[in-house]
């Protein structure tokens, strides 16, 4: 199983690409082997297919029209006549399989009504390219096929390897449901902490809001310059890897700023003690290193699009793999790896061609959540169901 699937660098964009990309619609080029593809059946589904391809690889955007009964969730396969091969995706989960792809819906975009429409998008390389794939099937039904209606529920269907179906932790090193706290306030292998500066932030141990159980951390994250509140592990990280896995569930109220915040933070020795960050800016998600205040993605407006806001007022599982062996980084919100939060050690223009310009591979060395705000921004948030260890852990 690859975790940092190898991405080769993309074509310098024309302004008129960028302002493309932006909008994701990639309407820029025809593939290779014709102009872009259009599947449909009378009363099933049509998929229009626009890529755009340039030497060792290519994008696409797919959008499936739903022409039958109302779906619940959904599953659109197809078949890459060439040597394409997707090594990412955006709004579907996409996994391959020789010269198969099978793309799934996500959590918020499996609903499609009678007539509606849903987009995704794939990366992937290519060194000679293809036809646009034309056997498209919506739930099993091919979209140019019999005129059948697709049911309204998929097949079940098998993981992608970087989503173990089980959320059990196996022999994680940190395992928390918090239901062991049995105090108002952090404590055992919990403890309260303010790292460089402490302001009015506060933790404690919540009994009325929980993902799993009766308990969980909440946070009340306050605004101003170094105003740190964090609920640190007591656990040492620093002998797991290769590959350092962690999987939480979060819960926050307020929309992610445009100033810069965090609510993970990660001592990393490659870096002195400083630390390695997620959090947000720009209102979307973002990997923050303290030692040179480098960002992923890249702050341009390419950049933040390819990443993704923190949805307020719900669970969501965040997940996320750090290379301790060489600069690589994944992060997962869901299902869905985002493409953005993605850095393999490839350059990657408006994404981490910041990030690698430091090559140490990061060393985190312990695991700390909460709230960190360098100006404006409070927030409240809950951790539950927090793990960390060697090997993929899902939701």
């Amino acid at each position: 199983m690859t975790i940092h699937p190898r991405r080769l660098p993309r074509r310098p964009w024309t302004a008129a690409g960028s302002a493309v990309a932006l909008a994701l619609s990639l309407f820029v080029a025809m593939p290779a082997g014709g102009p872009a593809a259009a599947a449909e059946s009378a009363s099933g589904c049509q998929v229009d297919y626009t890529a755009n391809e340039w030497t060792g690889g290519y994008t696409a955007e797919v959008r499936v029209t739903n022409e039958g009964p109302a779906l619940s969730d959904w599953r659109l396969t197809w078949t890459y006549a060439g040597d394409q091969h997707v090594t990412s995706g955006w709004n579907a989960t996409v996994t391959q399989t020789g010269h198969a792809v099978t793309a799934v819906s996500t959590a918020w975009n499996g609903a499609v009504a009678e007539g509606g429409t849903v987009s995704f998008g794939v990366q992937g390389t290519s060194q000679s390219g293809g036809p646009a794939p034309g056997d498209f099937a919506l739930n099993g039904v091919p979209c140019g096929g019999d005129g059948t209606t697709p049911p309204t529920t998929p097949p079940p269907t098998t993981p992608p390897p970087t989503t173990p179906p089980s959320a059990e932790c196996g022999d994680a090193v940190v395992c928390d449901d918090f239901e062991g706290q049995t105090g108002p306030a952090p404590a055992g292998d919990w403890r309260f902490t303010a790292p460089d500066c402490q302001g009015t932030g506060t933790a404690a141990v919540d009994t009325e809001t929980a993902h799993s159980g009766t308990r969980s951390l909440r946070l009340d994250g306050k605004a101003g310059y170094c105003n740190h509140a964090f609920v640190a592990s007591t656990a040492d990280l620093s002998a797991v890897g290769p590959v350092l896995y962690v999987r939480m569930w979060v819960r926050h109220t307020t929309a992610l700023p445009a100033a810069h915040v965090a609510f993970v933070s990660m001592p990393d020795s490659s870096q002195g003690g400083k630390a390695l960050r997620i959090g947000g800016q720009n209102g979307a998600l973002q990997w923050n290193r303290e030692t040179d205040d480098a960002t992923l993605p890249a702050q341009s407006p390419t950049g933040v699009g390819l990443s993704r806001p923190l949805p307020t007022g719900s669970w969501q599982c965040l997940r996320f793999a750090v290379d301790t062996s060489a600069p690589g980084l994944d992060t997962w919100l869901g299902d869905e790896q985002v493409p953005g939060l993605h850095a393999d050690g490839v350059p990657t223009r408006d994404v981490d061609d910041q990030w690698l310009s430091r090559t140490t591979p990061p060393r985190p060395t312990a695991l700390r959540l909460g709230w960190e705000s360098y100006g404006v921004g409070d927030d409240t948030l809950w951790f539950d169901d927090v793990a960390v260890g060697s090997e993929p852990i899902g939701c």
